[in-house]
């Protein structure tokens, strides 16, 4: 006859769960040193994709300041290129400006020392440039030698030779016939020198070739004064 000690139901229950426990960290640590041994450690892995991910954060942080200075630099450039390229343009306005002057003073200065000679009238000056495709602006310089004792007062009229595109025949434009707004620049009214400037609107594409101005006192029609310029 044997002797069996049996374990309430509750212990058994317990007991259970330990075991089921210690198997189940059996099996975790196996798994994680498992992973060790075999050449892959969770861990390690996680604290790695971490680091990366913190080290893209900060490189997306830096990209964005640096494309943010990027903005700012190119600004800054095109602030002193305009700068630049606006003081370039008043350097040589007062360059031609500079070499006008000097010229008159010149010219004053012949004027001065020819006062004892016969009064006579003259272009002294005659200069044609284009400004962009349909504008040239012309510039004349007229100077009375001797010694005047009134006023001349009068006109100057243009005889400007255009060569129209494609191979067209030359054309000539009057001023101030064909362009009246230029009448008001083409009058004359000094003793000694006097200036004269304006715009010759021209065909686009034109080229002006050749100018001739002539000077007229007032209400005549015989010139005083003749000068051509040809340009090439």
């Amino acid at each position: 006859m044997a002797v069996r000690s049996r374990l309430p139901w509750p212990w058994r229950a317990v007991a259970a769960v330990g075991l089921l426990a210690v198997v189940a960290g059996m099996w975790w640590w196996g798994f994680d040193f498992g992973q060790i041994f075999g050449g892959f450690n969770r861990k390690e892995v996680e604290a790695r994709t971490a680091a990366l991910e913190a080290e893209n954060a900060k490189l997306r942080d830096e990209n964005a300041k640096l494309r943010a200075r990027s903005i700012e630099l190119d600004s800054e450039l095109a602030i002193a290129t305009g700068a630049r390229d606006s003081l370039s343009k008043q350097a040589r306005e007062l360059l031609e400006e500079n070499s006008q002057t000097k010229e008159e003073l010149a010219f004053l200065q012949k004027l001065i020392a020819d006062s004892s000679k016969q009064p006579g009238l003259a272009i002294q000056r005659l200069v044609v440039e284009r400004e962009r495709d349909d504008l040239w602006r012309y510039s004349l310089l007229l100077v009375r030698g001797g010694n005047p004792k009134d006023d001349f007062v009068g006109r100057v009229a243009l005889s400007v030779t255009l060569q129209p595109p494609a191979g067209a025949r030359p054309t000539t434009l009057a001023l101030p016939d064909e362009q009246p707004e230029s009448a008001a620049q083409l009058k004359l009214d000094f003793k000694y020198y006097q200036r004269v400037e304006g715009p010759i609107r021209v065909p686009a594409g034109s080229v002006v070739r050749a100018v001739t101005a002539r000077v007229y006192d007032a209400g005549e029609a015989t010139p005083r004064a003749t000068r051509n310029l040809v340009l090439p």
